[in-house]
């Protein structure tokens, strides 16, 4: 198949690129770069052997995504492109909601005009809100808290709506719960413009000396240890689990939802436990009070994609922590070269 990757050059874009291409797809990516880098393109074409095609473009430009899946002949889209800081977001609802849904619509509207009508849509755990019950499945009621998991929620109301609409489509939403790792060879991972917002980048840089030290937010849950819990799931296996919805609805038609996670929760303390047994280094933690909006635990219930998609998360929390911390290594090396060239 010919597929495109909106937000291509992403995170989890570009591991989903890595396994859509050895198994013998033919992908094109299409980035604006706001949360991304070119050099990944780089990387990938060392990974893979060959250069993937990039469009650097907004997908609310619909002239250009239409241009894109015809030129190239797209018979199905995976779509990441979007704004993803829950805090972010409730700073810029307006930019949230503009670049996630009017994107989103955008997107659409040029497959529709081009007659492609397989997509896979990149979505999150957070619709879910504050867990009501746990592990959260696919049924568990929806109520995201902020910006992004409303803009997230949106989307999927949209698309359910879109395929109801007309039985030529065929969609799937996949709720991520938290991608952590990166790929084996350690050219790819995750890049946080800035301070990091998720844990496992933190601590790959507390780690590395380039930040000072861990804040963990409250050491008073009702859990184990006191830290919070969730369910993370390494980038590889997430980009499987692509792979396996597009597979899924090459045989099925309907609108279907799934959790992708381990299924299983994680506190703060087991991960920085996790990653200084996996690693060899030590990290530097701080206990500070609670955040407001955060929860005790969530983790998710996964056994619908493993029934219905074959699909199940394989990586452990130590290949977690080794990849992660193998591309910080490697990230921070390349610096220091440029530095010196310099």
């Amino acid at each position: 198949m010919n597929i495109l990757l909106t937000g291509g050059a992403g995170y989890i874009g570009s591991h989903t690129a890595v396994a859509l291409s050895e198994a013998g797809h033919e992908v094109v990516l299409l980035d604006n770069f706001y949360n991304s880098n070119p050099s990944v393109l780089d990387r990938l074409q060392k990974i893979l052997g060959k250069a993937l095609p990039c469009i650097e473009a907004d997908i609310r430009d619909t002239d250009v995504v239409e241009k894109v899946l015809r030129e190239y002949k797209i018979d199905a889209v995976i779509h990441f492109a979007g704004l993803k800081a829950v805090g972010e977001s409730v700073e810029k609802p307006i930019e949230y909601y503009a670049n996630n849904v009017q994107g989103t619509i955008s997107l659409l509207e040029a497959m529709k005009a081009m007659n492609v009508k397989t997509l896979v849509f990149s979505s999150s755990a957070t619709v879910y809100g504050d867990p009501q019950y746990l592990p959260i499945d696919e049924n568990h009621p929806t109520g995201a808290t902020s910006a992004y998991g409303r803009s997230k929620l949106h989307i999927e109301e949209i698309l359910r709506d879109v395929a109801n609409s007309d039985a030529e489509w065929k969609i799937i939403c996949l709720r991520y719960f938290n991608p952590v790792g990166a790929h084996e060879s350690g050219l790819i991972g995750e890049d946080p413009n800035g301070l990091p917002n998720n844990l496992m980048p933190y601590i790959a840089q507390v780690a590395s000396g380039k930040l000072p030290h861990l804040n963990i937010y409250g050491n008073d849950y009702p859990t184990p240890d006191g830290t919070g819990v969730r369910d993370y799931i390494h980038v590889v296996d997430l980009a499987e689990g692509h792979l396996a919805a597009l597979s899924h609805l090459e045989r099925n038609t309907e609108f279907d939802i799934f959790n992708l996670g381990m299924g299983k929760g994680y506190s703060v303390l087991e991960v920085v436990s996790a990653f200084e047994d996996a690693c060899q280094v030590t990290i530097k933690y701080n206990i500070t009070k609670r955040r407001i909006g955060d929860i005790a635990s969530c983790y998710g219930r996964v056994d619908k994609a493993e029934r219905l998609l074959g699909w199940k998360a394989l990586k452990t929390i130590n290949e977690m922590c080794i990849t992660a911390w193998q591309h910080q290594v490697r990230t921070k090396s390349e610096l220091v070269n440029v530095k010196k060239f310099i």
